[in-house]
Parts: C-alpha cells; structure tokens; sequence
C-alpha cells in the first residue's frame, strides 16, 4: 500500500504550489528535492560570510490569486514591493520607468521626448490590459488540439468572452501585438530609442531572443505580467522567503518535504505511474506522480525513451532550451554607488539585438544587456547574452572572460563599483544546468516562443499537464502557465490532477 497519494518532484515554486493545492484538497503529500534548500531557481542562499544573494532572480511574486488561495501571508510570506527600472546610461543620464506614472517618471521620459512622456501612462493601460489577458489565458485549461471536446471548449469559451471584455480596439492591438517584435510594438507608441530599448529589455530578460525578434512582443506581455511592469518586485528577505512561506503552508496542511532526495527514475507498471526511485536506491511509492523538472529531463532521463511513443520522443528532443542567462554576484565593501531598483544597460535597440547576435554564433557577447540590482553589501548582475552551448571555449574557460565583461560593462555606468569590490561568484548557464538543474541553463524549461506558447506548450498536443504514462503529470515552468515566478503552471496541474483523480 503506498504511503502517500502524491509524490512530487522538486521543490521549486510551481512543485510547492501544486502540492499545497492537493494538500488543501485533502491529499497525502511527499515532496522530494535533490538539494539541501527548497524554491528551485527562485533561492536565497550563501555564498560566504556575509555574501548572500537571491541566486538567480533578484525578485518576484506568486499570482495573488494563489497567495490568497493558500492563505501564504499567514504562514510568513512578506508582502513584496514594486521597484522601479533605470536604464543608465554611458553620459551620465538615466531613464525611469514605472507603472506608476508619478512625475518623477513622466520627468525622466520627457527628457528624452515629451511626446514619449505624454504616451507613457496610455501604454501602462495597454500593458496592464494585455497582461490581465495573458494571465486569463494561463488561467484557462488548454485542450489536446485538434480534438476539442465540448467540455474543453467551454474554458476557451470564457477566455474568449474575456478577450472581448477589452474592447474591440484593445482586443485587437493585444492579439496583433503578440507576433510582434518588441521593436515594432514601441516603435508604435514612442519615439525616443532609449525608451524603445529599456521596454525592449523587458521582452528580452531571461530568453534567447532579440528585440527585433519576431515574438518578443508576447514575451514582453508575460515578464510584464510577471514583475508587474518594467520593473520588479523585491521580496523582503529575500526571494527564497516565498518557498520558506510554501513549504510552511504544506506542513500545516499535513505535507512533507524531504531535502537532498534526488530521484533518479519514475517507476511505471503497465504504462502507469506507480512511485519514484532515489538516488540512494529507496522506493517510494504512491499512484500519482507529478514532476516540477523540464519535460525533456523528466520524460527521457526519469521516465526514459524505451518506455515512450518514438513520436512522442522526438518532440520532447525538439523542445527549444537554448539558456543564455549568467549571473554574477558581487560582494562589496557597501559604497558601490547603486540606487534602488532594476537598473539596465540597454542603451539601444541595436545595443541589445547585438548583445542577442553574438549568442546565435556561440559567443560571450562583449557588450551585454544587464540588469543590476543591489541588497545591502551584495550587487547582482544578471548578464545576456552567455549561450549553454559555446562555439569554440569550455565554460571552464569562459568563466574569467564572463566576470570580466560584466563587472567592466557595469563600471561604464556605475563608476564607483570596481572599487568597492571584495569577492566574486558567477554562475554560468553550465552551473544553471548542474547546481539547479535547469537543462541547457534555460530558466523557463523551454523558451518562451511563438510555437512553445499555451496549447503548444510544451508541446503540440500535451498541454494538459499530462504525460503517455498514466498518472504522470508536469507541473514546472516549461508547461502551460509557466515562466518565471508566477506559480501558475502549479496550480493548473494540481486542478489537473484532482480533475483527472
């Protein structure tokens, strides 16, 4: 008899999510992480004395939604606060963007263009719509195209209905907008390049594409959703507090979580899901299994090839990964110099599609979009473009040339950091694949593209959450509802899973 009616796999975000979803509806839950902390990508963790660093995302939140629905303020989740995006520049002037529109930021644009500062709170509106029907649509169930049953029409149905709650004119310039590059979409509304470049980097933040990218309009849409604007959001404590916060609410709803339990294989009797194996050769088993890894890594390497369809192989090998996100992480002597917020190096358009180009051929870009954030004594670079997969150097060697071109593309704009430097620790997209197993370094478990969006996510015809082997469902990023720090795809395959049970 098995233990438990749930295992999950991993205890990132979305795994946390789904299993305080089936613990609230009265499941017996375990939780099992290959490392020694929980929250996946989304972690705080040490590096040294003094020296500790929201390892991959300097902020974010749950949908509120799921907050309210697990009752996670209750069990410590700190509110988060909105910070605003500055893109600096090598003259010494700097843009600020919110979502507020306060004067301080229709002064900033209107520095650069007045008719810009003008269009601002008009975009915001636009922004805010698309993104509130972004997240309707990740809230929506996809059916198993071509066949659509009536009963999965019926959620598309009321996506539909929501769609055309926008208005004619706006329905139409969100649906246009998402094939878009985010090139032409600002070019739509602003006239200073220095605008269009910093919404660009939104588009842009932790995928492989370009802003002149066909597409980059609907990525722009989901990190808008996602951090809430251009900026983001800080986490007080640190981004590791939301997982602290879920792993709170799944004990007092009777779950368990075990950390440093890698598993090594998902065992199936008869094509259906029937318990995990660990590294250290114990079994445990329950009827169902749901998996917060990438499909690719859960499907061939737990599940594995022989026991799967050979067409259903093939398009789990052709999902697109292709990381190029690094992260350097800076300890400081505290006078560097940074001011709150989302600060970027993104000068221009070109600036940017050029720092993607170098990535198409396997190379460091030499002048790279950043995203720098400070906490305290501890500067954050997030650095694009650094491909997983290099041309002609090993990350072994690649290392040095990463931190380099970081902190001297940094220093341009932020003449007091060099200095203030003690220690350095970077993660390559290899330690992305290795430390958090993220394959390929892709912190989205797929990019986010036009072919790998809603019900051809992951891919085409299994966007349900569920799997050819029975009871097996997917619940982390690279599913429906996935990408970043949202926990949406979570809490869309607990629903599948207490639909299906």
């Amino acid at each position: 008899m098995a233990e438990y009616d749930v295992i999950v796999i991993g205890a990132g975000l979305n795994s946390l999510v789904a299993a305080n979803y089936l613990g609230k509806a009265g499941k017996k839950v375990l939780v099992l992480e290959r490392r020694a902390l929980a929250g996946g990508q989304a972690v705080t963790e040490s590096f040294g004395d003094g020296f500790q660093v929201d390892a991959l995302h300097a902020g974010g939140q749950l949908r509120p939604d799921i907050v309210a629905h697990l009752d996670l303020a209750r069990h410590g989740l700190p509110a988060s606060t909105s910070e605003p995006m500055i893109s600096l520049l090598a003259d010494g002037r700097q843009l600020r963007l919110s979502t507020d529109a306060d004067n301080e930021t229709l002064a900033s644009i209107g520095a650069f263009s007045k008719r810009d500062a003008e269009r601002w709170p008009d975009f915001v509106a636009f922004m805010n719509q698309a993104a509130s029907f972004l997240d309707a649509a990740y809230r929506t169930p996809m059916p198993r195209l071509p066949h659509v049953s009536l009963a999965e029409g019926m959620p598309l149905a009321r996506l539909g209905l929501s769609l055309r709650r926008l208005g004619s004119r706006t329905m139409f310039r969100v649906i246009r907008a998402l094939p878009m590059s985010a090139l032409e979409l600002t070019e739509e509304w602003f006239e200073s390049d220095v605008v269009r470049a910093a919404i660009g980097s939104v588009a842009v933040h932790g995928a492989t594409l370009g802003p002149m990218s066909a597409g980059s309009g609907y990525a722009l849409m989901h990190n808008w959703l996602n951090r809430g604007g251009p900026g983001h959001a800080r986490v007080e404590g640190g981004v590791g507090r939301i997982a602290d916060a879920l792993v709170a609410a799944l004990k007092a709803r009777g779950g368990q979580v075990r950390m440093s339990a890698p598993v090594r294989k998902v065992l199936a009797d008869d094509q259906r899901a029937c318990g995990v194996r660990l590294a250290s050769g114990e079994e445990i088993a329950a009827p169902i299994i749901i998996s917060g890894a990438d499909p690719r890594h859960t499907l061939l390497d737990l599940v594995g090839a022989p026991d799967l369809p050979p067409e259903f192989v093939w398009a789990t090998q052709s999902i697109k990964m292709r990381g190029s996100v690094a992260k350097v992480h800076l300890l400081t002597d505290g006078a560097h110099g940074l001011p709150n917020g989302a600060l970027v190096v993104a000068p221009s358009v070109r600036y940017v599609e050029r720092a993607y180009d170098a990535a198409k051929y396997g190379q460091t870009s030499p002048e790279p979009y950043l995203e720098i954030t400070a906490n305290g004594r501890v500067v954050s670079i997030h650095f694009q473009f650094a491909p997983y997969s290099l041309r002609e150097r090993e990350w072994s060697q690649e290392r040095a040339v990463l931190e380099r071109i970081a902190i001297d593309t940094a220093a341009s704009v932020l003449p007091q950091l060099k200095s203030s430097i003690r220690e350095i620790r970077s993660l390559t997209p290899l330690d992305l694949e290795q430390t958090y197993g993220l394959t390929e370094g892709d912190l989205n478990h797929g990019q986010l593209i036009l072919d790998q969006m809603l019900f051809l996510r992951p891919m085409p015809g299994w966007s349900t959450h569920k799997t050819p082997i029975h009871n097996l469902y997917l619940c982390g990023n690279g599913v429906h509802g996935g990408g970043g720090i949202s926990g949406g795809a979570g809490r869309n395959a607990a629903r599948a899973v207490l639909k299906g049970a």
